[in-house]
């Protein structure tokens, strides 16, 4: 088994590599976010939402599905009121 320190060290090169693509993504939804009002659509695309759902869920398997789907629909609604802040 391996030592607690050594996994909590991993765990944190994981979320230092969570975060770089958190604020990439963050970036991209303000394109997003400028295309839109550009062509005056909607913030909330709810068909684009479900089927990102749905495909998480599939990548994440049955084990991780449902947790998957949860961190996703907190994801989408900071990057909704991310993409409203900047409007």
């Amino acid at each position: 088994m391996q030592d607690l320190s050594k996994l909590r060290e991993n765990i944190n090169e994981i979320d230092n590599k969570i975060i770089e693509l958190w604020k990439e993504r963050m970036e991209l939804s303000l394109s997003v976010a400028e295309y839109k009002r550009e062509n005056n659509l909607p913030v909330l695309d709810a068909q684009r939402e479900k089927e990102l759902l749905d495909r998480i869920k599939n990548m994440a398997g049955d084990e991780l599905g449902d947790y998957s789907v949860s961190l996703y629909e907190t994801i989408m609604s900071l990057s909704r009121s991310y993409q409203q802040k900047h409007l």
